[in-house]
């Protein structure tokens, strides 16, 4: 196969269906590029190395005003009663064991557990949680750890069950290209696996390496193909699940079409497992495109983000799998933090455009005349194309990079916040003019400007009370005002339970409350976490 350059856009007359030929790179960058990939400097995000636990101040510490619920405290009697459902090798009480587990990657928060679970079947996971709730213990479902807002590790001492022994597939319908698999299998291996048969995970997302797809569909987890799959909702045909009392809800149904009563799956699609475990999956999973393109943008204005997103949605139509923007902090958090090469020169802003479909000369021609458009009118300045899988990799890894990036500049407060379009950036240069300059180092945005959900980001040297103080409940009011949402796709785990008003009216919440308590009576499933004040 003849290999396709990268390139720079220019602003030269160019032959439309020569998709290669209008973005040349030099000789130099190109060089640089597979240099990168040979010597492995280009890096993606390590959410299987959480920080030190014992650098991470207790959450119970940083937040004062949490109390523990009145459950009962871990005895010996309880841990050898877990030893009588599972082999005491999945029993793991050692607290250099048990350390990654009560610490979220970030470092953020970190929690107390003495004990981790670790079930390999729905029967153990139910003989486990009908224990737990006969003797008031409180338990906390961890899936890859991967979360960002405190949902998968423990808030006290509640009993870690962890589902990362529960990854098997449990079989594909390659006709229909329904799998069903249980919750721990990790996103990205289901991928691989899928790959082979020429199909694909409708979700993606910077953590695929290491989050499951339980904590994906508990979580309602969005990503970066969005725009093109819809929701986990909307994929998501089926689950099984284990209640408080450790009945199993068996709603693992492959069928596209069932409409009989009540659709009982959404009630643990995005419920962070505080209404039952997710044991296992059924969902949907689209054929793999044969062709995938990906344009790297550089722009002076967020309104020439907003022009560009709405020519993709009208030019590139339905090969449109992906549109992403971040400004030059961003960017830069992956790039100098991470040592990764920015493929074209410095910018306001950003985008990163994907296309995928079954027809490359198809494709090439739409993107083509695309970009065509854009140069002329303006809108962008430079950019480059990747086709070769290789390529396409290092622009993703600039993207993905971010995340981590930001992390080597110290502590992240991290807002996954749905506004309106045009509003969606404004956020940014306001609360650059409230936060002291001295305080912060990083005030940036990145995120998925198809679905309307930004990323904002502000980085400290160490965790600083009086940030805290500015940014909330600032940023959630702002939101509010907006009618955006306080959590667009990380959920409201631990850290955002006292502004989820902002988004919810409280008849709503009395419902969730009311569903809660009917569910889950004792209130041990996943305390602290969606709803304000349950204890």
């Amino acid at each position: 196969m003849k290999k396709k350059k990268l390139g720079r856009v220019t602003k030269k007359v160019v032959v439309p269906d020569m998709l290669r030929q209008i973005l040349i790179h030099t000789v130099a960058r190109r060089a640089a590029i597979v240099t990168l990939i040979q010597k492995g400097a280009v890096r993606g995000i390590c959410h299987s190395q959480p920080c030190c636990s014992s650098d991470v101040e207790l959450t119970s510490v940083r937040y004062p005003g949490v109390q523990r619920g009145s459950y009962s405290q871990l005895s010996d009697k309880h841990v050898q009663h877990f030893k009588s459902i599972l082999p005491k090798e999945r029993v793991i009480t050692d607290e250099d064991d048990i350390a990654a587990h009560n610490v979220d990657w970030l470092g953020m928060v970190r929690g107390a557990s003495q004990i981790v679970l670790k079930p390999k079947t729905t029967e153990e996971v139910s003989a486990i949680l009908k224990y737990c709730n006969a003797e008031n213990l409180a338990v906390c479902p961890q899936g890859g750890n991967t979360g960002l807002v405190g949902g998968s590790v423990p808030v006290f001492d509640e009993v870690v069950i962890s589902t990362s022994l529960m990854n098997n597939i449990i079989s594909l319908d390659e006709l229909s290209g329904v799998l069903v698999c249980q919750a721990g299998c990790i996103l990205e291996n289901l991928d691989s696996y899928l790959s082979e048969r020429g199909l694909m995970m409708p979700l993606d997302l910077g953590a695929k390496g290491t989050c499951q797809i339980g904590g994906n569909v508990s979580t309602n987890a969005g990503g970066i193909r969005l725009i093109r799959y819809g929701s986990l909702q909307g994929s998501v045909l089926g689950i099984e699940a284990v209640m408080a009392d450790g009945e199993v809800i068996d709603c693992l149904s492959s069928l596209k079409k069932d409409n009989t009563g009540y659709h009982l799956k959404h009630l643990f699609i995005g419920s962070e497992g505080t209404l039952g475990i997710v044991t296992k999956v059924a969902i949907q999973c689209p054929p793999s495109p044969k062709a995938v393109n990906v344009a790297f943008l550089g722009l002076d204005t967020f309104d020439d983000v907003l022009r560009t997103f709405k020519e993709a949605r009208s030019g590139l139509g339905e090969i449109l799998s992906s549109c992403e923007m971040m400004d030059m902090l961003a960017l830069d958090a992956a790039t100098t933090n991470l040592n990764l090469q920015r493929p074209i020169g410095e910018f306001p802003f950003y985008m990163l455009i994907e296309t995928s479909g079954s027809n490359g000369t198809h494709d090439e021609e739409k993107l083509t005349s695309f970009l065509e458009g854009l140069m002329g009118s303006g809108i962008i300045h430079d950019g480059t194309v990747a086709s070769e899988p290789s390529r396409i990799k290092l622009m993703w890894k600039l993207r993905e990079g971010i995340t981590e990036g930001l992390l080597h500049d110290g502590y992240v407060f991290k807002y996954d916040i749905s506004l309106p379009h045009n509003s969606f950036y404004a956020i940014i240069p306001e609360l650059k003019t409230r936060l002291p300059a001295e305080k912060v180092g990083r005030i940036c945005g990145y995120g998925h400007v198809g679905d309307g959900n930004l990323h904002l980001n502000i980085t400290t040297p160490k965790f600083d009370p009086a940030v805290l103080k500015i940014v909330e409940p600032f940023v959630f009011e702002w939101t509010s005002k907006l009618k955006g949402s306080v959590s667009a796709e990380h959920g409201i785990g631990f850290k955002k339970t006292q502004y989820i008003h902002f988004s919810k009216s409280q008849s709503s919440l009395n419902l969730m409350k009311d569903i809660k308590k009917l569910m889950d009576p004792k209130g041990i499933l996943n305390p602290y976490k969606v709803l304000p004040a349950q204890h």
